[in-house]
């Protein structure tokens, strides 16, 4: 009898670690992504670039309790609901992103050509001390 109730005993202890091992891996991470969500939508603005679920990119122009206007044309309005908004591209991100590339464009292309350069003439050289 005592065997039989240390068995039953561990059989429960691998459920329960399956049970947390399940939260941990499943349910945990998708309440942090759905805290992201709401709180996403709740900074929405009005003049926020955003892409629906649908995969559209627009302009929010009026925000309502439970759907928003985007402007995805000029003159031309698409109601959406406002879960479906899928991302929010502000412009703070734009100019970070801008400011990081047009320095790293003009050091990148200077440093890529010459990089390139170096390949070229240490190929040949290698090449050429070699045969010699």
């Amino acid at each position: 009898m005592i065997i039989g109730a240390s068995g039953g005993s561990g059989f429960i202890f691998i459920i329960v670690i399956a049970f947390l091992l399940l939260y941990l891996l499943f349910v945990r991470p998708q309440k942090r992504k759905q805290t992201q969500q709401q709180q996403m939508l709740g900074d929405l603005r009005v003049g926020d670039e955003v892409l629906t679920a649908g995969g559209i990119y627009g302009t929010v122009s009026r925000l309502d309790e439970d759907q928003v206007t985007v402007e995805i044309a000029p003159k031309i309005e698409v109601r959406v609901a406002r879960r479906a908004i899928a991302g929010i591209t502000r412009e703070p991100d734009e100019e970070e992103s801008g400011e990081a590339e047009e320095p790293e464009e003009d050091e990148s292309g200077e440093r890529w050509q010459s990089a390139f350069d170096e390949k070229d003439s240490g190929g040949a050289a290698s090449n050429e001390e070699k045969p010699g």
